[in-house]
């Protein structure tokens, strides 16, 4: 198959084919071109989106915590990957086929132009020669005619008798001229014919056809180009997918992360404030002054019996008895009426005055009543005085800043040792080889080095200071709640009107409350190196090495005893069963 062949007279259908291919290569090279828009403009508009959604994080506070919030953050982050996909899209085809499809049209053009100038000026010549053979046939025409009518006066003239013979010479001497003339342009017309059927012959088996093949060849050409324009619009898709399924696959992973029991911690470890919450109610009886009134003379005697009671024989009452959390209660402090009052101190170091009946009644008061004493953590936020030492903050709080703090100074203590021992080999060598450089040059930053190492020491020092203030406050506080608990175990018996317990009615005892947070002379007598009970056992899942300070090593299957109950944490203290 052949268009010089099979459309040898088809010319000017060919002409419009070719530029109908043209135009409709244009066409497909707008539609890529409004293709590659579309995925820049959707590329845009994913960025903005993830950057509206993005946080603004100023200080490393404000960063994401919570697994949901993390989740989220990497599913923007993957979304912003998958639109530096989609302009990775509207860059190949951009490059791969608009801007080849462009440079193709345009060589297309030129290459169409100059085969259709071809095909007319063939044709052209072809015209040329036709007018050349059709001149000479009409010219042939022409003097044939004159050739028979020069003929027909010569046979006239030699057929009339009276005709003179000069009249019969002359026309005989004319039908001569013109069959001569008639004869050489017989041969002109013979050969513009000949020639004309050569040029005609040859325009239409090889010069035609010859033309037609190369616009064939170009449009198929264009053809093909099409072909690969629109598998490389495939490719450029086709490409991306795999980057794309990652980022789809990492927005199923980040869903898959988020932990409903995380997320709580969290917002356990974010907003525990380490207080212990208050103890239960005494029972206040008003009828205790009636009694007394009715029968004075049997109270009476009863005070100053209970009066002669010896203090050691009181500690002695307690030494005997065995304490469910392995710590022995405080003395007493010297009796105290009913109206005495006396100091109590707050978790945040606060003093304030109460009753000496129930120390507890009175702080219930103050937080039903009072302003708070601790700064909320709304109040923080929004710019509320924050100290040095946190102690604006919870106990709890105030522990986990100050360990974030000191495991902060001690990076930067590591980095600072680093740059120093590189600046003491850095000066070993110049001293071993002065022409590297000048030993003296480093002393200043050796300096500078050393004070900053100093200055880092004495910050960990003073942090570590108040962390192991906050942890034996947050320690004791435990102990504290056990005594409280122990001591409301003690008031389910019987109390007197001045507030002590005895067992019997016989052998009411006076003496004050108990006041926590104060040391007598019989602390040290109360105090033992006695271990401290258990309070449950657990066994090691998996082996642990304990390398770090304040941490037990332990083997998979060791069955450990529990003494001290989980603050909040994540740590809890435990003992082998040899007693380390």
């Amino acid at each position: 198959m052949s268009w010089g062949t099979e459309l040898w007279d088809q010319f000017d259908s060919l002409d419009k084919h070719t530029q109908w291919g043209i135009d409709f290569l244009e066409r497909y090279a707008k539609f890529v071109k409004e293709r590659i828009e579309i995925e820049q403009n959707y590329a845009k508009q994913l960025r903005n989106l993830v950057k509206k959604y993005c946080p603004k994080r100023s200080t490393k506070d404000e960063e994401p915590r919570f697994t949901s919030c993390i989740a989220f953050f990497n599913i923007l982050n993957e979304l912003n990957d998958y639109a530096g996909q989609r302009e990775v899209v509207a860059e190949e085809m951009a490059h791969r086929v608009y801007g080849e499809l462009m440079r193709y049209a345009h060589d297309l053009k030129t290459e169409r132009k100059m085969h259709l100038q071809e095909g007319r000026k063939a044709q052209q010549y072809l015209d040329m020669c036709w007018k050349q053979m059709d001149n000479s046939k009409k010219k042939f025409e022409r003097e044939c005619r004159e050739a028979e009518k020069a003929q027909q006066s010569y046979e006239r003239l030699d057929n009339d008798t009276n005709a003179t013979k000069a009249d019969v010479e002359k026309a005989k001497q004319q039908l001569n001229l013109r069959t001569h003339m008639a004869d050489e342009n017989k041969n002109e017309y013979a050969a513009q014919l000949q020639n004309f059927n050569g040029e005609q012959h040859k325009h239409f088996y090889v010069v035609i056809p010859q033309i037609y093949k190369q616009l064939q060849e170009m449009d198929e050409r264009r053809t093909i180009k099409l072909s690969e324009c629109y598998r490389g619009f495939a490719d450029s898709e086709r490409k991306v997918i795999p980057i794309i399924s990652k980022c789809l696959e990492g927005m199923i992973l980040a869903a898959k992360s988020v932990d409903e029991r995380r997320d709580s911690q969290m917002v356990v470890d974010s907003f525990k404030s380490g207080f212990e919450p208050p103890g239960d109610f005494p029972f206040e009886d008003y009828s205790q002054h009636i009694y007394r009134t009715i029968s004075d003379g049997t109270i009476s005697a009863s005070k100053q019996e209970s009066g002669k009671v010896d203090a050691k024989t009181t500690v002695g009452k307690a030494k005997g008895k065995l304490w469910l959390f392995g710590k022995k209660p405080k003395p007493q402090s010297p009796p105290l009426t009913p109206t005495s009052l006396f100091t109590s101190s707050t978790p945040n170091g606060s003093q304030f005055l109460t009753f000496s009946i129930e120390p507890v009644h009175y702080c219930m008061n103050e937080i039903k009543t009072g302003k708070p004493r601790i700064p909320s953590f709304r109040s923080l936020k929004r710019g509320g005085p924050a100290l040095e030492d946190f102690s604006h903050l919870p106990p709890e709080q105030r522990r986990k800043k100050l360990q974030q703090r000191i495991d902060e100074l001690n990076r930067e203590l590591q980095k600072e040792s680093d740059q120093k021992e590189a600046l003491n080999k850095m000066k070993d060598v110049y001293e071993k080889n002065p022409q590297m450089g000048d030993p003296g040059s480093l002393q200043p930053k050796l300096a500078e080095t050393m004070n900053n190492i100093d200055r880092l020491r004495m910050e960990i020092h003073k942090n570590e200071a108040w962390l192991s203030e906050v942890e034996s406050k947050t320690g004791g506080r435990g102990d504290r709640r056990h005594s409280s608990d122990i001591n409301h175990l003690v008031t389910q018996g019987r109390e007197s009107p001045e507030g002590s317990y005895t067992d019997d009615a016989n052998q009411e005892v006076r003496g004050p409350p108990q006041q926590h947070g104060h040391h007598s002379e019989f602390d040290d007598e109360f105090e033992d190196d006695d271990p401290l009970p258990a309070i449950g056992h657990c066994k090691a899942i998996y082996p642990f090495d304990g390398h770090n300070e304040g941490t037990l090593a332990m083997k998979e299957g060791e069955v450990l005893y529990i003494i001290e109950e989980d603050k909040g944490d994540g740590w809890t203290r435990a003992r082998r069963q040899n007693g380390s």
